[in-house]
């Protein structure tokens, strides 16, 4: 089941490395992940903190990107994932016209990812 669903802002997380190298190509094409599902896997604001428990849990080095949703209205589409929840997909390559902020994610004493201020 899919539906449009309108969100001004969507979240990426990816390694820094790749996102560096989109940076330079000027879009992203996808994580590892991404690219074996063939679509680009985003959270809205609410799911970002499960995301990154779910499947990064630990890991270092890791960018937030924080992409227009409104500019993408029509292109993406919002497919039932865990437990049913909507989920943003992307089925086409991240232009980086359409992203607002990158920001590098810090870790806690106990290896928690801290989010960054969403709003900047």
């Amino acid at each position: 089941m899919s539906r449009v669903i309108e969100q001004d802002i969507i979240y990426k997380v990816c390694d820094r490395t790749l996102w560096q190298e989109a940076e330079k190509a000027g879009q992203f094409t996808g994580a590892e992940i991404d690219l074996a599902d063939g679509f680009i896997h985003f959270s809205t604001k609410d799911q970002l903190a499960s995301t990154l428990e779910k499947h990064f849990s630990g890991r270092k080095d890791l960018m937030l990107i924080a992409v227009d949703g409104k500019a993408l209205l029509g292109k993406i589409v919002y497919e039932a994932a865990r437990g049913g929840t909507l989920f943003p997909h992307l089925y086409e390559a991240l232009s980086m016209e359409q992203v607002l902020w990158s920001k590098p994610l810090s870790m806690d004493e106990n290896a928690a990812h801290i989010l960054p201020d969403l709003t900047a």
